[in-house]
C-alpha cells in the first residue's frame, strides 16, 4: 500500500475524499484486489496520519459506492471495481441567506447548470445570520465539498470588507453570487456574479423620465442586500436628468407597515408626486391600494414601478417592474465554478454584472409589452455562454 497525497497538506474537510480516492485507485490498479482485504481502520489512521473517523468516513463512502463491504468481526473487503457510473461526483456547496423569496431562481439556475453536469448540490441557509452563517460555512468546508457558491450578508456586518477577507483562505474555489468587494481595489480578483442593481434602478427613473414624470419618489429599504445600490441608481438618474429634489419622496425603512405605507401615499398625493419606485413587489402593490383610496388613479396619478418582480403581475394593477435576471445568475455562476474545477488556479477571474429588464405593465400607463433586453457586461473580459 502506498500513499499518493501528503495528508499534512490536505485541508482537514477534505482528507476523507482524498483517502478515499486513494484507496479507490489501488483498487482500480489492482493492489487492493478483488475479495481483498483492506488494511485494519488502526492501520490507515497511523499510515496516512489521519484520525479514526476519517478512515471511517472514507470507508463509508467506498461502501456508499459499492466498492468494498464491512463484515462483522473479519475487516472490509474489496467487491468491485469503480466503473464510469460509480466515480464519486463532484459536491458544490451552495449558501444563500434564503431559500424563500428572490433566491430561489437563483438556485433554480445553479442546480440546473451543476445537475446537468454531473454534480451534487450541497444547499445550505443562513437565515440572514451572520454567525450562522461562518458556521454553515464550516460545515461545507468540513464535509468535504470541492466548490463553493456563496451570497454572504454583507449588508448585516458592521465591516463588509473584513467578512469577505476570511474567504482567500478557503481550501477550495469559490464564486459570490449578488455580492462583490464593497470599493474594491484595482487588482480586485474576487470572482463574482451580480445583477446590475443601479442600473436597474437607473432604468426605472429613466422610464418615468420618458413618460414624462419630473416628480418622482423612491419608497426603498435599508439593511438588504440590494437596496443601497437601489437607492445609488434612483439618486444619481434624479441628478443625471435634473429632477427636482422634494420633501418627503425618498423614504427608506427596514421594514413598511400598512400605516407607513398609506402615510407615504398621503404625502405623494400632498406634494404632486406622480411617479414612485419601489424596493419591493409587496410594498409596490399595498401603495397601490393605499393610493386608490385617497383618490389617486393608478397609472393616472400616480406611476408605479417596483423592483424585484417576483409577484408583480399578480395584483389587481399589474405592476411595471424591473426584473433582475436571477435564474441566470446562478446558472452562470455555477458555470464559471465549474470552469475553475476543470481547469484550476489558472483559469481566469471572472466579474461579471448582469442587466436587469425592464418589464412593463399596467402601474406605469405605458403599453408595450416588454421594455430592454437583459444585456451581460463583464470586468474581466466577456462572459461565458449561459446555457
Amino acid at each position: 500500500m502506498t500513499a499518493t497525497n501528503p495528508m499534512e497538506s490536505v485541508p482537514r474537510g477534505m482528507k476523507f475524499r482524498v483517502l478515499a480516492a486513494d484507496l479507490r485507485g489501488q483498487i482500480i490498479e489492482g493492489t487492493l484486489p478483488i475479495g481483498g482485504r483492506l488494511p485494519t481502520e488502526q492501520e490507515l489512521a497511523q499510515f496516512h496520519g489521519v484520525g479514526i473517523n476519517t478512515v471511517r468516513r472514507a470507508i463509508d463512502l467506498l461502501v456508499e459506492e459499492g466498492l468494498v463491504r464491512r463484515r462483522q468481526g473479519s475487516g472490509t473487503f474489496v467487491t468491485a471495481i469503480p466503473s464510469e457510473a460509480t466515480l464519486p461526483r463532484r459536491f458544490v456547496g451552495v449558501l444563500v441567506p434564503s431559500t424563500s423569496y428572490f433566491y430561489p431562481r437563483v438556485i433554480e439556475g445553479i442546480e440546473r447548470v451543476l445537475t446537468t453536469a454531473g454534480v451534487r448540490v450541497v444547499l445550505s441557509s443562513s437565515e440572514y445570520d451572520p454567525e450562522l452563517e461562518a458556521e454553515q460555512l464550516r460545515h461545507l468546508v468540513d464535509d468535504g465539498v470541492d466548490g463553493l457558491l456563496l451570497v454572504p450578508n454583507l449588508h448585516l456586518v458592521d465591516d463588509p470588507a473584513k467578512h469577505l477577507d476570511h474567504l482567500q483562505n478557503l481550501p477550495v474555489p469559490y464564486i459570490l453570487i449578488e455580492r462583490q468587494y464593497p470599493n474594491p481595489a484595482p487588482d480586485d480578483t474576487t470572482p463574482y456574479v451580480c445583477t446590475d442593481h443601479l442600473g436597474g434602478s437607473y432604468a426605472a427613473v429613466r422610464h418615468f423620465v420618458n413618460l414624462g414624470h419630473q416628480r418622482t419618489g423612491h419608497l426603498g429599504r435599508i439593511r438588504t442586500g440590494t437596496a443601497d445600490l437601489v437607492a445609488e441608481g434612483f439618486a444619481r438618474a434624479i441628478q443625471d436628468f435634473g429632477l427636482p429634489t422634494i420633501a418627503g419622496a425618498v423614504e427608506r425603512l427596514e421594514e413598511w407597515s400598512g400605516d407607513e405605507l398609506a402615510a407615504y401615499a398621503r404625502t405623494c398625493k400632498d406634494n404632486g408626486i406622480t411617479a414612485v419606485f419601489c424596493l419591493g413587489d409587496r410594498d409596490a402593490s399595498t401603495l397601490i391600494v393605499h393610493a386608490r383610496r385617497l383618490g389617486l388613479n393608478v397609472p393616472g396619478d400616480l406611476a408605479v414601478i417596483a423592483y424585484d418582480d417576483e409577484v408583480a403581475d399578480l395584483g389587481e394593477v399589474p405592476l411595471t417592474a424591473v426584473s433582475p435576471p436571477k435564474s441566470e445568475v446562478g446558472a452562470l455562476a455555477a458555470e464559471l465554478l465549474l470552469r475553475r474545477l476543470e481547469q484550476g488556479p489558472a483559469t481566469p477571474i471572472h466579474q461579471v454584472k448582469l442587466q436587469p429588464r425592464l418589464v412593463i405593465r399596467a402601474s406605469c400607463g405605458a403599453t408595450s409589452a416588454t421594455s430592454a433586453t437583459s444585456a451581460t457586461s463583464a470586468t474581466h473580459g466577456p462572459a461565458p455562454s449561459v446555457p
